[in-house]
């Protein structure tokens, strides 16, 4: 073995990767060794938090996103700016908050969610993010007892747990008795942020003859910051937008054919 597989070895990963950079550096500089050592040390020290922030954000499952920076704050007719950006803090996580966002499709409730599991990794929290349909697909296709405690732990253990699109779908009771068992042993333990299209009151229709529900809501709400999102769906308002714009360019390209027709027909 080389001494750069030794270094590996140790999970020395920045000095494996850059022994000859750091050698040549400590050669020419007028370093004493105290402070090469101590350079070394910070160097490490960063590999090590860079690798664990990339591998958060990899078990987190977030996908593809937009960034906030890009939200349109001036489109939704209502929406609470200041608790949505104070939800990029993480501080609910740390509190053991739970966050509940309401609003019809295409409001943005997804887009603020990975947003929140995004920074929620960044600043060293567990997440996990999944929607409601691929969390009860996941725990429904278990094919044993042991398999489905093992699986329900997954969804127990992050600090927070993200279900987005909860109640496009129609869930059986055997599902919804595992959801409650995890929201049960999440309660004053870990954070569940849950995007809903519907009101509590009609939670009925996503958990249809479930005794749970009402146990179910009460132990997310207990400590729940509660958000509405009042707002047209954000693609199909673009497409209006869209629509318009196509309409008074073609109207303008018209009236100039029209002008030139009228030119054309001019006398000379």
């Amino acid at each position: 073995m080389s001494i750069y597989d030794d270094l590996s070895t140790l999970r020395l990963y920045y000095l494996a990767d850059h022994l000859d950079e750091f050698l040549g550096h400590a050669k020419k500089s007028s370093l004493t060794a105290k402070d090469l050592v101590y350079k070394f040390v910070e160097l490490e020290t960063l590999e090590k938090q860079r690798r664990s922030t990339d591998a958060r954000l990899r078990a987190a499952r977030i996908g593809k996103f937009r960034q906030m920076a890009d939200f349109d704050w001036n489109w939704p007719g209502e929406i609470p700016r200041s608790t949505v950006e104070e939800l990029l803090t993480s501080e609910f996580i740390r509190e053991k908050q739970n966050i509940i966002i309401a609003g019809q499709q295409g409001v943005g409730k997804t887009m603020i969610a990975k947003n929140v599991a995004w920074q929620a990794a960044l600043n060293g929290n567990k997440v996990l993010f999944t929607t409601a349909s691929d969390m009860v697909i996941d725990l429904g296709s278990q094919e044993s007892t042991a398999a489905l405690q093992r699986r329900i732990k997954r969804y127990v253990a992050p600090h927070l747990l993200v279900i987005d699109e909860l109640g496009y779908l129609s869930i059986d009771n055997r599902s919804a008795d595992i959801i409650f068992d995890i929201v049960s042993k999440r309660y004053e333990n870990g954070s569940i942020f849950i995007t809903t299209n519907l009101a509590f009151k009609d939670w009925g229709r996503i958990f249809p003859g479930a005794a749970c529900v009402s146990a179910m809501v009460d132990r997310l709400t207990h400590h729940a910051e509660i958000l509405k999102i009042e707002a047209e769906s954000y693609r199909l308002n673009q497409h209006k937008n869209t629509k318009t714009k196509k309409g008074v360019t073609h109207g303008r390209a018209s009236k100039k054919a029209v002008h030139r027709q009228h030119e054309n027909s001019s006398p000379a």
